[in-house]
């Protein structure tokens, strides 16, 4: 039987997708992007052509490279945190790997882990990525090194302290360049699909005979090939993935409702303290979604600027057009931003340099391990 978070805690779904009825996956949740996304083009297109640049919407985050649309660094978003905002977000740190030296990298690598107070299990991902490709959760000493051999040569990665708060959340903020405050247009929660263990069947049989699982084999098979004619005990809880991303196997729940005033101005005072920070999902653990409402316990796991989703239309329960009616209000948020910031001086990175760093991500996420 699959659990997750939402069978023991209200997700707080919006009028309009609470009295549905949850089914395993939606209609869309797995369309090939280039179905799913053609309609955003298209209106990205058109936001182009209303405000005379097809990458306006870089400049909605000036000091990220594109905005944060693709090809940009984790790290370098999260170090422009101040004092403030960095008491908020889980230490990290980073490290080139280089050629033949993964042994010394290791090394350096747990020296500046031990400087920032950061210990095991700590979580491995590389500064260059999306949609959780290539993040590795490393439990103990011993699988650092081999860990860091699954990366190719000559690529950043970052070792971030794993953040223990069991409620995972993305929050979709946004701020007005010059605005007192900001509002929180999204919030969805992020579960690992758990399945029980009867001490009879295996991970394979399990995975086979639940609702939603069964119906995403090529999700969940390969990243747990080495354990699937294993048979758990009776009760034995089998998380199935790691990453919290939709696409790699979490199931996502809409939590508008719990965008409280509270941890509005939390947030205010966090990203107030991000330069030039305007737009973007904010992804947190908290200690409960009652901390969360409070603005309290959660610590930051990343800063995502304009590439990023407001993830809350992937809730199965989440129509078609108000999924596209999401995005749709986003991206022209994302386009008045980068306009105002244009209106101030800000540069756009102009569509060429949108298109080589497309390409840049593409081609290292191909180099990257399968994620956990």
């Amino acid at each position: 039987m699959l659990q997750t978070l939402h069978d023991t805690l209200d997700t707080g779904a919006t009028s309009e997708t609470a009295e549905k009825t949850p089914h395993p996956l939606s209609l869309f949740e797995f369309w090939p992007g280039s179905i799913f996304y053609t309609p955003i083009v298209l209106y990205w297109i058109g936001m182009g052509l209303r405000y005379g640049d097809f990458s306006v919407p870089s400049a909605a985050n000036p000091l990220i490279e594109t905005g944060g649309l693709c090809g940009e660094s984790k790290s370098g978003i999260l170090d422009l945190a101040g004092p403030i905002a960095q008491d908020w977000i889980a230490p990290y740190v980073t490290q080139m790997l280089r050629k033949g030296k993964r042994d010394q990298d290791a090394a350096v690598l747990l020296e500046a882990m031990a400087a920032r107070n950061i210990g095991f299990p700590v979580v491995i991902k590389p500064d260059i990525g999306c949609n959780g490709t290539g993040v590795k959760l490393v439990h103990e000493h011993k699988q650092l090194l081999p860990v860091l051999r699954e990366f190719p040569s000559g690529v950043r990665i970052l070792a971030q302290a794993l953040a223990t708060g069991p409620v995972e959340a993305g929050l979709f903020y946004i701020r007005e360049p010059g605005a007192a405050g900001g509002r929180i247009t999204s919030i969805t929660y992020k579960e690992s699909p758990v399945l029980e263990g009867d001490g009879v069947a295996t991970i394979h049989a399990l995975i086979a005979r639940d609702a939603r699982t069964n119906l995403l084999p090529d999700i969940y098979l390969p990243r747990l090939k080495d354990r699937l004619e294993t048979v758990p005990a009776a009760g034995e809880r089998v998380q199935l993935v790691f990453t919290g991303n939709h696409c790699k196997g979490s199931i996502f729940r809409d939590g508008r409702k719990d965008a409280t005033a509270a941890l509005t101005a939390r947030l205010d005072a966090i990203i107030g303290d991000v330069r030039e920070f305007h737009f973007g999902r904010i992804d947190v653990k908290a200690a409960s979604v009652e901390a969360l409402r409070r603005g309290e316990d959660f610590e930051i796991i990343e800063l995502n600027g304009v590439g990023s989703e407001a993830t809350h239309i992937w809730d199965s329960r989440t129509t078609l057009w108000e999924a596209y009616r999401a995005q749709f209000y986003h991206y022209r948020a994302a386009f008045r931003i980068g306009a105002m910031n244009r209106a101030r001086g800000w540069k756009t990175c102009g569509a060429y340099t949108m298109l080589r760093y497309w390409r840049k991500q593409r081609r290292l996420l191909a180099l990257y391990p399968l994620n956990d």
